[in-house]
């Protein structure tokens, strides 16, 4: 089938003050555009993961229909629910490319020190940082209790045309200030649902 993508627009500004853009300490315009694009590309992380799909925003794998779901038994997961995680997707013959869990800096410390099998001296993150032998990905995009596993080639963002930057010295003249704003276009799309799943025990 047809996956379809629709711009969505992700806008973020900043006003310089007239003191700041005489710094010579520093290039401000550089400077400038880089704390916007950081801040563009945090959200357009985080909406691919929980994007609502409403009021202008993609869908994140969240919120997508049909994705599986392990419900852990408690805050912090235990091997063998780490473990159903990739059987879920297995079962649905949805395992098509290369695997990976993602999730927060505090389940990823917790994974250091939670025994695989009762007291032994194993530990769900294994030698080389992975989980039952699949890389794990730290962001604190990830929300709390929340465990995400998949074929991530399955997530497609789509970009609409290039980064548009806009300068603006007019409005805040008064004081000298200049106003700078970012845009850029984007949608996700799941290809393939089965391939993903979502771990929590709150679900």
């Amino acid at each position: 089938r047809q996956v379809d993508l629709t711009p969505k627009t992700l806008g973020a500004f900043t006003e310089i003050s007239r003191l700041f853009m005489l710094q010579s300490s520093m290039d401000a315009e550089m400077f400038v555009r880089n704390e916007l694009l950081r801040t563009q590309a945090l959200e357009i992380d985080r909406v691919g993961l929980y994007g609502t799909g409403t009021s202008g925003q993609p869908q994140g794998i969240r919120n997508v229909t049909g994705i599986n779901t392990v419900d852990f038994a408690a805050d912090s997961p235990t091997y063998a629910e780490l473990v159903a995680m990739e059987t879920a997707i297995n079962a649905n013959n949805a395992d098509v490319g290369d695997m990976t869990y993602i999730t927060n800096s505090t389940r990823y410390g917790a994974f250091k020190t939670t025994s695989k099998i009762g007291t032994e001296a194993q530990f769900v993150l294994e030698p080389g940082g992975t989980v039952n032998g699949y890389p794990v990905i730290r962001s604190n995009q990830v929300l709390a209790g929340d465990v995400f596993f998949g074929v991530w080639s399955q997530l497609m963002l789509g970009l609409f045309g290039a980064i548009d930057l806009q300068v603006n010295p007019y409005s805040l003249d008064t004081s000298g200030a200049v106003r700078v704003t970012v845009f850029q276009s984007v949608d996700y799309a799941v290809r393939y649902a089965d391939s993903f799943c979502r771990g929590n025990n709150t679900l």
